[in-house]
C-alpha cells in the first residue's frame, strides 16, 4: 500500500467550535468547511492535515460513533518555547508543564474544547540511558 496522506480527524460534538481553535492556536486554516466536517492545513507545512468531524454524522459508522477521547496528538515544532509562551499566554491550559524529558524532547501539554491532549514538542539530545533505544536513523547516527 502506497499511502498518499495520513491524518488524524477528530470525532467531536461542536465541529466549528474545534476547527477554530486549531485556526486560532496552531496555525492551521481550512480547506473545506461545512456544519459537519472541516480539514485543517498548516499554513506553514502542507504536510500537516487535521480533520474535524461531527460524530454522529452519518458517513461515520455507527459502531464508531462517540466523541473523540483518550487521544494525545503530537505537534513538532522548531521552537516549542516561543509556541509555549503563546498558547499559556492565550490562556490554554498547561497540563504539563514545559520540561525536557530523558528521552529526547522538550514539550508542554495542553489541550483542545473537547479534552484532546495536545503535545507540543522539540526533539533534543536523549539521554545516554535513552540512546540505546532508539534507531541510527533516528538520532543521526
Amino acid at each position: 500500500m502506497k499511502t498518499t496522506s495520513y491524518y488524524p480527524v477528530l470525532m467531536v460534538d461542536d465541529v466549528a467550535a474545534t476547527a477554530a481553535f486549531y485556526v486560532e492556536h496552531f496555525r492551521l486554516e481550512p480547506l473545506f468547511e461545512s456544519d459537519w466536517y472541516v480539514h485543517l492545513r498548516s499554513c506553514e507545512d502542507k504536510k500537516v492535515n487535521l480533520g474535524v468531524v461531527r460524530y454522529d454524522h452519518p458517513t461515520v459508522p455507527a459502531e464508531g460513533r462517540a466523541k473523540t477521547q483518550g487521544l494525545l496528538i503530537n505537534f513538532e515544532v522548531r521552537d516549542v518555547d516561543a509556541v509555549h509562551e503563546r498558547l499559556e499566554a492565550a490562556g490554554l491550559p498547561m497540563l504539563v508543564s514545559l520540561r525536557d524529558e530523558d528521552f529526547g524532547q522538550r514539550h508542554f501539554i495542553t489541550e483542545d474544547p473537547n479534552g484532546v491532549l495536545i503535545d507540543v514538542i522539540k526533539p533534543i539530545p536523549p539521554s545516554d540511558a535513552f540512546l540505546a533505544q532508539f534507531a541510527p536513523e533516528a538520532v543521526g547516527k
